[in-house]
């Protein structure tokens, strides 16, 4: 049932029953008022970004097809990222692309040589450092890896047999499964010349 089929006089509940609106107090009718208000209003938002995104991915396209026309270059695909600057150098767009990645099999082989660098070692010291590996191979509520943290621990240079084939177990692991590309636009702080970004997040406003 829907609002535009609901009797006069009545409205619907969460579990589906119909409650006279004169039984309702008058706080949760503000309530109900205040929610769909700006719900509304965030789907308002939220077409218009779809729609700011779609232009701009277009536009920049565009650009990249002129570009390569007139050098006589051919086109690749989105890879790496691409920053567009206004002339005078305050303004700026960037095109980021980001890779999904997920772990194959490759990586048990990693845990349980790394596990083996652990039981060899035996020092205070790298007891630190084992409780970074077992914080990177921990999953979250979803059940996923986190990837920078596991791809983080190629960064320490430790020169152990194990250790460095525990490594390139790691990158053998690595498959991409996607990209994502983002539109991000900042502008230059008058007062201090630092890049700032132009929030398109409203958690970050």
């Amino acid at each position: 049932m829907t609002d535009s089929v609901l009797p006069e006089g009545y409205w619907m509940d969460g579990k589906g029953s119909l409650i006279p609106i004169a039984k309702i107090k008058q706080e949760h009718q503000l309530e109900d008022a205040l929610v769909k208000d700006l719900a509304a209003e965030a789907d308002e938002i939220h077409r218009r970004l779809a729609a700011f995104k779609e232009r701009a991915f277009g536009e920049i396209e565009a650009l990249r097809d002129l570009l390569a026309e007139k050098y006589g270059a051919k086109r690749g695909g989105r890879k790496g990222n691409i920053t567009f600057t206004s002339f005078d150098g305050t303004q700026q767009v960037v095109v980021a692309v980001a890779e999904h990645i997920t772990f194959g099999p490759e990586l048990e082989a990693a845990k349980s040589l790394i596990d083996e660098c652990f039981h060899s070692w035996l020092s205070d010291a790298n007891a630190n450092l084992k409780v970074v590996v077992d914080d990177a191979f921990q999953v979250d509520k979803k059940g996923k890896i986190s990837t920078s943290r596991v791809l983080g621990l190629r960064r320490h240079a430790i020169e152990d047999e194990k250790w460095l084939r525990a490594m390139d177990a790691i990158a053998d692991a690595v498959r991409v499964t996607g990209t994502k590309a983002y539109v991000r636009v900042y502008r230059r702080d008058p007062a201090t010349e630092d890049r700032e970004p132009v929030s398109l997040d409203i958690a970050s406003v």
